[in-house]
């Protein structure tokens, strides 16, 4: 993790790809940190398993931008596989992964020494801690892909990318892949390789598994969708025109997103397994969502309205770490509260129940709502800072 002071950014810079990374590091820190999980408007939670809400669209778009992201770093290197060019991948990939780690670690350890469990419990809790997750998962898409990328000819990547989709939808198939049951072949996996101990646990249908929806197999679709997002950037760099960029943007968004919803009729849309469909219908949707910003940012100039999303945008692995901290932070630490029979509770719990649902005239979701927004507002007020002095934090 690097720190850098900058006194401008650079003037060919697409305006417009710091807004779409900052909105989905804005969304990402709002959709996970709602004032209770049991009241959220139904746009904030994400599909219970088939099917794509907005709330859908906020990491997959993440993961889109971060191939363009590395397109453009690549560059720099002239897309050779130098030693040097090669340290930078592995570092950054392995700094990733272990802060991914580190902040589940944080969790447990913070749910522990609050709770009867004995310090050194709290502490040595690498037993039973979730190994992935979303940056582990941004983090081996990133080296994997950057290594693709850089060893395979840029005019052959489409057709990597289709049989890297192609591969994943035949084990899918064959693997109970598109059921919510032991059986799936993505769990089978990661029960063999990783533990159940080490699994994220989801709910659909009532029925309660270990079922961890960043797994292994199912980042092998995960590094193909960072691979479109690494074509599109190559798409971008041919021209210096931004309405021939728009124009690209859109027919490419066009035709990923139509072939995602055809695909869905046999493979199911579904986030929780990255199915083939949702990959091209959410980087079909991503890429016609940023021919949208060029053409209103960086061709029509209407900047004012994004300033909110550049704050996010220029420093968006840092803030999104910061917000998982604070999130681990609010809702362990616990403060007297009377009004309940234990007599402490959350900082989250009481801003939440009795502050904001007694402002919100007893409305629980709307007050959920509104713990979110502040949550934001106050991960921002923090990056503004940084912005305003022109720190850059690199992850």
């Amino acid at each position: 993790m690097t720190t850098e002071t900058k006194k401008k950014s650079p003037g060919k810079r697409l305006l417009a790809l710091d807004i779409l990374r900052g909105i989905t590091i804005a969304g990402m820190i709002l959709v996970n940190n709602p004032g209770s999980w049991e009241h959220i408007y139904a746009p904030l939670a994400h599909a219970e398993w088939n099917g794509l809400t907005p709330t859908d669209l906020v990491f997959p778009f993440f993961m889109y931008i971060m191939g363009i992201s590395t397109y453009f770093s690549l560059k720099k290197y002239d897309f050779t596989l130098s030693r040097t060019c090669l340290m930078k991948i592995l570092r950054r990939t392995i700094v990733i992964f272990l802060i991914g780690i580190a902040i589940a670690w944080f969790g447990l350890f913070m749910r522990g020494i609050l709770s009867e469990a004995s310090f050194a419990d709290a502490v040595f809790n690498f037993d039973r801690i979730r190994i992935l997750g979303v940056m582990p998962r941004l983090a081996i898409c990133y080296g994997a892909g950057a290594l693709i990328a850089l060893t395979v000819r840029r005019g052959t990547l489409p057709w990597v990318i289709g049989a890297m989709l192609l591969l994943y939808a035949v084990i899918l198939l064959l693997g109970h892949g598109f059921e919510f049951s032991e059986n799936n072949i993505i769990a089978v996996i990661d029960r063999t390789v990783l533990g159940e101990k080490h699994m994220y646990a989801d709910t659909v249908g009532g029925i309660r598994l270990k079922f961890d929806p960043e797994g292994l197999l199912s980042t092998l679709p995960s590094i193909a969708h960072m691979l479109i997002g690494f074509v599109c950037g190559d798409l971008i760099s041919r021209s210096n025109d931004n309405n021939l960029r728009v124009n690209a943007l859109f027919i490419v968004g066009t035709i990923l997103t139509f072939s995602g919803f055809l695909l869905d009729f046999g493979l199911p849309v579904n986030k929780k397994i990255w199915s083939p469909s949702f990959v091209l219908t959410t980087c079909g949707l991503a890429s016609s969502f940023l021919a949208l910003l060029v053409w209103i940012i960086d061709i029509r100039g209407y900047r004012r309205w994004c300033r909110f999303f550049e704050v996010f945008g220029i420093n968006p692995l840092f803030l999104y770490c910061l917000g998982a901290v604070l999130s681990i932070l609010v809702g362990t630490v616990k403060i007297p509260y009377s009004a309940i029979s234990s007599g402490m509770i959350s900082i989250k719990g009481w801003i939440y129940e009795a502050a904001l649902t007694p402002l919100c005239l007893g409305n629980p979701t709307l007050a959920s709502l509104l713990f979110a927004l502040l949550f934001v507002a106050l991960n921002w007020s923090i990056g503004l800072i940084l912005y305003r002095k022109k720190i850059y934090i690199k992850i």
